[in-house]
């Protein structure tokens, strides 16, 4: 895999993010001024497959999605950009702050692909650990399922998810039940994809309480609505993507509450 991106001119960069969004916080009040005085948490939600107007605050006639409408209501909402809406080409350009084809990553891998993010990639989470900040990974990771190419090996302190996306239950002509990682270990095959979005949020409230005594980097890349025929919960008015985004939208309800 060539490199392209320069190793210190992409720190520069995911280091300037960082500073950039901390600087949003000088407005805070008073008594916020203990939290002002360290650096600032990041949690980066990312969900797979979902359309423009798959959630309230962007139109959605059928779906509700009250949190996320909140979120949108008080913080910032985008409504023209540029996207990689595929798998790994998106988390690539997340992960590492560049064109996916800069990092070899310009197509979506599968449970067949011997490749992944090359080790001379630098990722905002190795960037933020040299920051001393806990980072964890919480979902569908989809940047190679090798254990050279997992979370752990590129900047994230643990790692609970599917490595690749849902529906990838095939090696070749022989069936393979997509896994559930934690770490670098599969602990269950097939993954029981009903109770992700459930189990996902634990992993985040548990990451967050424990390290909430010091800077933390979550990055939430949760599998769903991507081919959602096992989610759970939800409205079945508008189908499949109602079903797991009203899930998710609930679970994140219970997520910013903790």
């Amino acid at each position: 895999m060539k490199h392209y991106c320069e190793s210190e001119s992409r720190r520069r960069f995911l280091a300037a993010s960082a500073a950039s969004s901390a600087a949003l916080m000088l407005g805070m009040k008073p008594a916020e001024a203990e939290a002002r005085r360290r650096p600032p948490n990041f949690i980066v939600i990312l969900t797979d497959d979902q359309g423009y107007q798959d959630v309230g605050c962007y139109g959605a006639p059928l779906i509700r999605t009250p949190r996320l409408d909140r979120m949108a209501a008080e913080g910032m909402k985008l409504t023209s950009f540029y996207a990689a809406p595929v798998c790994t080409p998106s988390r690539a350009r997340i992960v590492t702050g560049c064109y996916p084809p800069r990092v070899g990553l310009p197509n979506v891998l599968n449970a067949n692909s011997d490749t992944g993010i090359s080790d001379r990639e630098t990722t905002i989470a190795e960037v933020l650990k040299e920051r001393g900040y806990a980072t964890g990974c919480i979902g569908k990771w989809h940047l190679g399922y090798q254990p050279k190419f997992l979370p752990t090996r590129h900047g994230f302190d643990s790692y609970f998810g599917l490595p690749y996306s849902n529906d990838m239950n095939r090696k070749g002509n022989e069936a393979f039940p997509v896994p559930l990682m934690r770490n670098e270990k599969v602990i269950e095959r097939p993954a029981v994809q009903e109770t992700l979005t459930e189990r996902y949020t634990e992993e985040a409230i548990r990451f967050i309480r424990r390290n909430r005594t010091r800077p933390f980097f979550l990055y939430l890349p949760h599998t769903f609505p991507c081919m959602c025929r096992s989610a759970s919960g939800g409205s079945r008015k508008a189908g499949c993507t109602a079903t797991s985004s009203s899930a998710w939208t609930g679970a994140r309800g219970r997520f910013w509450m903790r």
